[in-house]
């Protein structure tokens, strides 16, 4: 099942894509933290579909109830490009999960603007990500129960003001500015990969194929992944984890080329779907 957050006459609803998803049918939930919530056995539709062409989409959580939990250097060639940029600010010590927190007062939605900040971003740069939304309480989850806790996945755009992030000598204000958080264009439940989700993912700037994995090539598992966050923090339903993005962003080309007004970045992720975005 794919589930969107939509705009319909003014009013922000949730909904399940029909087969051919051309049309959606609403959902009895407040939000999609609210579905989340109630489980994928009462994500029944309560109807009738109405074509996705009258209808605006958002991003599926456009307003997260936490930070976004983000992995950093997670694909081993991103790692490697990222210590070449900057050595001092992105070289790991010990072969440890990096963990950072993404502020996200609203996400950006599918066809969204990138907010390029002028005059306080000068190297702004992409990281196309699998994000894993967690669908019910986790506190103490073994890595083997991890999967059950998983209620689904969607695209994410990691948006990043390099110049900020390695200014500040951590990466909280360069991550998190307005505007940087594009995600979508659904939310595909997790019963309709298996786990963990062997997908294609790649990134094109005006056209051009930047990045591309698979996202079981993870250096840190989803399943370790929850298993060590939840062994120190409880992860509530909707809680969003970015599980990292492969080689191929702004920075690590020689030499580094980084976003400008007018770009226009596509994110996707097989099965998921593709998530546009222009900066502006």
């Amino acid at each position: 099942m794919k589930l969107i957050t939509y705009l319909e006459n003014g009013r922000e609803k949730v909904g399940a894509l029909t087969a051919d998803e051309a049309s959606v049918r609403p959902l009895p939930f407040a939000d999609m933290t609210a579905a989340i919530e109630a489980g994928r056995d009462a994500l029944v539709p309560a109807g009738e579909p109405v074509a996705l062409k009258d209808v605006t989409l958002l991003a599926p959580i456009p307003r997260p109830r936490q930070d976004v939990i983000c992995l950093g250097m997670n694909y081993l060639a991103h790692a490697k490009e990222a210590a070449q940029y900057d050595k001092e600010a992105f070289q790991q010590e010990k072969p440890v999960a990096v963990y950072f927190s993404k502020r996200v007062t609203e996400a950006v939605p599918p066809e969204g603007y990138i907010d390029s900040h002028p005059g306080l971003v000068r190297r702004l740069d992409y990281e196309a990500e699998l994000a894993v939304i967690i669908g019910k309480t986790a506190k103490d989850v073994p890595a083997e129960k991890a999967g059950d806790y998983v209620f689904g996945y969607t695209v994410l755009n990691d948006v990043s003001a390099r110049d900020v992030q390695t200014g500040h000598k951590q990466w909280y204000f360069g991550k998190g500015l307005d505007g940087f958080t594009p995600m979508g264009p659904c939310i595909l439940t997790a019963d309709e990969v298996p786990f963990p989700p062997a997908l294609d993912i790649s990134c094109r700037v005006n056209g051009e194929t930047r990045q591309h994995a698979r996202t079981d090539e993870l250096i840190t598992s989803i399943a370790d992944t929850i298993a060590e966050l939840s062994s120190g923090m409880t992860l509530l339903p909707g809680t969003i984890i970015a599980t990292g993005t492969p080689a191929g962003v702004g920075m690590g080309m020689d030499p580094p080329v980084f976003l400008k007004p007018g770009d226009v970045v596509e994110c996707e992720i097989e099965k998921i779907g593709l998530l546009r975005n222009t900066v502006k």
